[in-house]
């Protein structure tokens, strides 16, 4: 009986061991649902200037040899990751892919060419406790801004770089959007409630901040998103302001667009901005669930979706993202997804 026992242990000591390091290279690919028609804003017979695409919901893990040894030994196999509360999402040139998720304190980071997935959780010594921006570098390293006072830095690999917890003598104390541009190799992180945007080197070492408190060009009321143009332009959303104010990369105030209202153009509870190459802004609003265009003056172009749970509708939506390849990202929170869209380039130039 002893033996058996002991015969018992080794297998199962050895199946464990070969489920851990077979299941360490299983592969994974992200969970999608498409619309059976074709959907685009502005509706038809209008020339499309933005199209649907999918909806990301999540990674599944493809079941392979460490996966049936995982389920023979424990019984179970966890073949899913699903989104729970995605905040912010962000993709590098190689197609790389990153959402912060603050129902599951982590970023699900996942690497198409290797297919790879990591839920990141920061180190041993601090972890992230809730993820609310997600940025790469042109080296594909990973930012991470959580709003509890700090902003994590991963490499292309995911393992923790550095954490910053202050600007220059100054704590961080509520970091949310994060943007990078590759021209200045500078990391901009807005801090709400400083009133404030700081720039940081890709080494973590602080190079100034811009903004305070107010109304001014260069002011704000509790800022929170933050995007890079593809011209080189920041623009920040100025939540409690209600406007969008744009800066150059030295902080240098260009300009603002908005008002407060229930109207087409108007904002109520602004969140996540972005840029398309041909300048069009994009303002997510998580009070009228939908996406607002607007040219580089501010003047009003086109709303993309509504309130709901079917394809192009959202509930409670907050970040954006647009690629390098001209697809637009949208955390669609409380629906659990990242719905993802295609953009028309040139469209001002297209025959109606």
């Amino acid at each position: 009986m002893r033996d058996l026992n002991r015969s018992t242990l080794v297998a199962l000591s050895t199946g464990v061991a070969l489920a851990w390091a077979v299941g360490c290279a299983s592969s994974w690919t992200p969970t999608t649902k498409r619309p059976d028609t074709v959907l685009q804003w502005p509706f038809l017979p209008s020339p499309a200037k933005v199209t649907y695409d999918h909806a990301l919901t999540g990674l599944a893990r493809t079941p392979n040899v460490g996966a049936v040894l995982e389920s023979v030994v424990f019984g179970s196999f966890g073949g899913s990751d699903g989104f729970v509360l995605p905040v912010a999402v962000a993709t590098a040139a190689d197609g790389r892919i990153a959402v912060a998720d603050m129902g599951r304190k982590c970023v699900h980071f996942y690497v198409p060419s290797a297919a790879r997935y990591v839920c990141l959780t920061g180190s041993d010594s601090q972890k992230i406790a809730s993820p609310v921006g997600v940025i790469f570098d042109q080296d594909s390293r990973l930012y991470v801004s959580d709003s509890t006072g700090r902003v994590f830095a991963f490499d292309a690999q995911g393992a923790v770089r550095f954490v910053l917890s202050s600007a220059g003598n100054k704590p961080l104390q509520r970091p949310t959007g994060i943007a990078y541009s590759p021209t200045k190799k500078a990391l901009y992180v807005v801090d709400t409630t400083a009133h404030a945007v700081h720039a940081f080197g890709t080494d973590g070492a602080f190079l100034f901040s811009f903004g305070s408190r107010g109304t001014g060009p260069a002011e704000f009321n509790f800022p929170t998103h933050l995007s890079r143009s593809p011209s080189g332009e920041l623009y920040v959303t100025d939540a409690l302001n209600f406007r969008v104010s744009i800066f150059d990369e030295n902080g240098r105030a260009l300009g603002s667009f908005g008002r407060h209202g229930d109207g087409s153009g108007d904002f109520a509870m602004s969140k996540g901005v972005a840029v398309d190459s041909d300048g069009v802004v994009y303002v997510v609003d998580a009070l009228f669930d939908n996406v607002q265009l607007f040219d580089r003056g501010g003047e009003f172009l086109l709303t993309v979706g509504a309130r709901g749970a079917d394809f192009g509708q959202f509930w409670l939506p907050s970040g954006a993202f647009i690629s390098e390849h001209g697809d637009l990202y949208v955390c669609d929170t409380y629906n659990r997804r990242v719905q993802v869209f295609r953009i028309v380039s040139g469209y001002a130039n297209r025959p109606a």
